[in-house]
């Protein structure tokens, strides 16, 4: 088994990678930069160490990474999710140096990386894809004949995108126009790639992922799939697990395809398949995700496997521990991304200093999350602070207890997204279940809620008001 494995990440991730590794007698070992020498991950690790002052380099330093985890004598590291998590080179680098990498090859990053590479590979493999582009796209002329082809709307994509950046809609071949260049500029400055290529736009879809497990011995299963449809701008907000949304019949194709294209690419370690579902019935392939997703916890929720803990025992080499017949759901997961943004001031992001934290607990409640009382949110990074998973035996129940843990919940000192969830949760359509990713734009209205200060929190502003005022 691995003996010492270092995190290439930072914060909660970087927290549940360690916690996996404590309960399986491994030693961890962190990295940080400056701005997050006081993170709960820095703490947790038996080892940690400073990359420096520069908030983001230390972090995406393929070679410094790689080097740190030999000289302190790692057999493994774990990318975690954003960063370097789907960036080939460093899993080639750990490859040269004899490190084990916690992830699929080089190669299956590469390939399910670019965009137009993954398309046409699940294409080979029988997979429904969106209607799109055959390869990048060469000109913006190019483009106005193929969207004339396929009609508007239409999705310009960054051929190495991913996260929900590099993409933009266009309803009109001005709007073809206008954003084609802006999508390389995005696609370059965030992926180093100037390539893009065209989807048609399935308007209005549920977003639908399935979690897939494979091993080096030839073994792939599937834990069922995840509703991802509320999300704000391709940027996810609240998943759930399974769909409220499928039907058993749909449930078992779709979890099919996923094991389908794991094997196609020959495929190991933990992935997730994404897939969109159209107003008629029928499902798309959208992209493979070549690590672990932010909402893993909703997966291990309702099958009781701990995905992170499998992460590390298949890239030492073990088999599966589960068959597909062996993987059994019970209930409904919810995960709620708590992000330090202001839904009232267009979601922009609000960091500071925590005055005061503390989890919602009880029966059915797990919080995930870097952050504790007096902990300064650096503006260097992505706005989410914790995640809030609830679990019940049926939907109802999962909303209800939902809406209990995040009153639960106390994050004073800056704005959240969570007055904002519970509006979602109130809505008729939510708890129904039935949704699209067309929600959140549906609905402004859930962004007129009231939200009373704490009693601290009033007391911190009055505090401020005096020292302006008396000038101290």
């Amino acid at each position: 088994m691995i003996r010492k494995i270092l995190i290439a990440n930072r914060g909660e991730i970087a927290v549940r990678i360690i916690r996996a590794c404590a309960e399986m007698g491994i030693r961890s070992v962190a990295i940080y930069a400056e701005a997050d020498s006081f993170s709960l991950h820095v703490k947790k690790a038996d080892e940690a160490y400073n990359l420096g002052s520069d908030p983001l380099t230390g972090y995406l330093n393929v070679h410094r990474i790689v080097n740190l985890a030999v000289a302190t004598g790692c057999d493994a590291l774990h990318p975690g999710y954003g960063f370097l998590s789907e960036n080939p080179e460093l899993a080639a680098a750990c490859a040269r140096r004899g490190i084990t990498f916690i992830g699929p090859t080089a190669e299956v990053i590469q390939r399910m990386g670019d965009k137009t590479e993954a398309r046409d590979a699940m294409k080979a493999a029988g997979l429904p894809v969106i209607p799109g582009s055959d390869g990048n796209l060469e000109s913006v002329e190019q483009a106005v004949k193929l969207a004339d082809t396929f009609g508007y709307p239409i999705m310009l994509k960054a051929t190495s995108g991913g996260g929900g950046r590099g993409i933009r809609r266009c309803d009109t071949v001005e709007e073809l126009r206008r954003n084609f260049d802006r999508v390389i500029s995005e696609a370059t400055k965030a992926f180093g790639r100037a390539d893009i290529f065209m989807e048609k736009c399935i308007v209005n879809p549920r977003h639908i992922e399935v979690q897939v497990l494979a091993d080096h011995h030839g073994n792939a299963i599937h834990l069922y799939e995840r509703d991802c449809s509320i999300q704000r701008r391709n940027q996810k907000l609240i998943e759930i697990a399974p769909s409220p949304q499928l039907d058993e019949a749909q449930r078992q194709y779709i979890g099919g395809l996923a094991v389908l294209a794991s094997k196609a690419v020959g495929y190991t370690n933990a992935g997730t398949v994404e897939f969109l579902l159209d107003a008629d019935g029928r499902f798309y392939f959208m992209e493979m995700n070549t690590r672990v997703q932010v909402e893993h916890t909703i997966t291990e929720t309702i099958t009781f496997v701990d995905i992170v803990e499998e992460q590390i025992r298949v890239a030492a080499g073990l088999k599966l521990r589960f068959q597909q017949h062996e993987i059994v759901r019970r209930g409904f997961a919810i995960q709620f991304r708590v992000n330090a943004e202001d839904p009232k001031n267009g979601f922009l992001p609000t960091f500071g200093r925590i005055s005061r934290y503390y989890a919602p607990g009880g029966p059915g409640v797990r919080t995930d999350t870097a952050i504790y009382t007096g902990y300064k949110v650096p503006p260097h990074y992505d706005s989410m602070l914790a995640k809030v998973i609830v679990w019940a035996l049926d939907w109802e129940d999962a909303v209800n207890r939902g809406e209990r843990a995040l009153r639960d919940m106390g994050l004073h000192g800056i704005k959240t997204t969570i007055p904002y969830y519970l509006q979602i949760l109130h809505h008729p359509q939510f708890r129904a279940g039935n949704f699209n990713t067309g929600f959140v734009e549906a609905h402004p209205e859930l962004i007129e809620y009231s939200q009373k200060l704490s009693r601290e929190d009033l007391a911190l502003v009055l505090a401020a008001a005096t020292v302006a005022h008396t000038g101290l």
